[in-house]
């Protein structure tokens, strides 16, 4: 069992023990969509939404989420993160709210669960807030497109 990072010799879980890393420049850019019918979609671009803005409420749960990823996550590391931001693209011609989620930090673990918690959180909120029009709403392709920094480097889908 040695060889798996989050197991002890006894097999029980554990955190990582990351005090002896590096302090590196990290970051990690995470990316999801929400795909809708086009009344719902062209609703969410009008502000018809009665819950509110959509895309700024989803803003701030994906950045709040980002930065509660420990709370959410058993063996994450509490993060200092110095820069999240979380932005939409509208794709009206697939019908799609695509989401991505991007964070930063001077630190010695990866800000990668962080974007990916971002992003996820963001097309959840979307749905939350526009349910009430379409139950039918599908959340697709939750993944990491890029990770900089620490003893791996950079990496990119």
């Amino acid at each position: 069992m040695s060889n798996l990072t989050h197991l002890d010799d006894n097999g029980a879980a554990r955190m990582v023990d990351v005090s002896d890393k590096e302090v590196t420049h990290r970051q990690a850019i995470a990316s999801s969509y929400i795909s809708m019918k086009a009344e719902t979609l062209n609703q969410v671009i009008q502000q018809g939404i009665k819950k509110g803005d959509v895309l700024s409420v989803a803003r701030i749960a994906g950045i709040q989420a980002a930065k509660r990823c420990s709370d959410l996550i058993p063996l994450c590391h509490p993060l200092q993160l110095s820069s999240v931001v979380v932005d939409f693209d509208i794709d009206e011609k697939n019908l799609k709210i695509n989401i991505r989620c991007q964070c930063k930090l001077a630190g010695r673990t990866g800000v990668e669960m962080e974007a990916l918690t971002g992003a996820s959180i963001a097309a959840l909120t979307i749905y939350d807030m526009c349910k009430a029009l379409e139950k039918g709403m599908i959340i697709g392709e939750t993944k990491l497109v890029m990770k900089s920094g620490g003893k791996s480097g950079q990496w990119e889908q």
